[in-house]
């Protein structure tokens, strides 16, 4: 599948979006759009929202049309949503769909959005309606790249919220396969267990789902993905850790989102 723009495929800022060193900081600055694109990424991957908002603003005000400025959208509706906004998250998916023309790879970051936004509100069949228009855009026979995994992502979610244990663990683990073989992002393939971890929740098999989150709490310390070390922290506090007692995964929960409101994130209060 073709990108918004030609993005590097090598470098600290690629690696720090979507290889093997996501918690890299400070980040070296952006010679290019697609470069400032990645240190958006990045920071938003740190839990660093207002300094990765701050890169998408510039972005979008260096190219205000077509697939980059889709692209920017769709990332700060991310964004959000990462934080509960599904509602406002919506907005910026709906003008990224808009802005994102024929481009295939914006097209899809839209709809992928747009379906976890309506998945977030309740919209079940809407969402699925999306994630299907989604599937559409993927080319037959393409490689595996960041939009299959976050399609499988979503899926597996929507497959939990309607109770449909069977289809959830299918499509995480399609997630989780398609992370392997795809390129060495080691942040996707973090945010791919912990799907598959929810999953297995959602299927009763707890005992995998205990064992799995706590490996999945020490490699989110190790590589500085604090967004998802809060899930998965909240996701323990209801399972219950092999490794941790209630008060130290309850500290560390609240340790991080402290620290998303430090760098700027406001957690939407429902």
């Amino acid at each position: 599948m073709s990108h918004a723009f030609p993005l590097p495929t090598s470098g600290p800022l690629w690696a720090a979006a979507f290889g093997d060193t996501p918690g890299r900081y400070p980040l070296p600055p952006a010679q290019s759009s697609a470069e400032r694109w990645l240190r958006a990424v990045a920071l938003g991957g740190q839990g660093r929202y207002a300094a990765a908002r701050t890169e998408l603003a510039a972005l979008r005000r260096e190219l205000p049309g077509g697939p980059p400025a889709s692209l920017a959208h769709s990332t700060e509706g991310s964004l959000l949503r990462q934080l509960g906004w599904h509602r406002l998250a919506r907005g910026w998916d709906g003008r990224a769909l808009l802005l994102a023309g024929d481009d295939p790879a914006a097209r899809t970051d839209a709809l992928v959005g747009l379906a976890a936004d309506a998945l977030g509100v309740g919209r079940f069949a809407a969402a699925a309606r999306l994630l299907d228009r989604a599937r559409s855009e993927q080319a037959p026979g393409a490689p595996v790249d960041r939009h299959a995994v976050r399609i499988e992502w979503v899926s597996a979610e929507l497959a939990m919220a309607q109770g449909r244990p069977d289809a959830a663990l299918q499509h995480a683990r399609c997630g989780v396969t398609l992370a392997a073989d795809g390129p060495a992002s080691v942040r996707h393939r973090v945010k791919s267990d912990v799907v598959l971890a929810a999953a297995l929740c959602c299927a009763g098999r707890i005992p995998e789902a205990t064992t799995l989150t706590d490996d999945l709490l020490a490699r989110t310390e190790r590589h500085g993905l604090v967004p998802l070390r809060w899930a998965v922290a909240s996701l323990l506090l209801g399972i219950g850790s092999e490794v941790h007692t209630v008060e130290q995964i309850r500290l560390i929960r609240d340790t991080a989102a402290e620290v998303v409101g430090q760098r700027g994130g406001a957690w939407c209060a429902r």
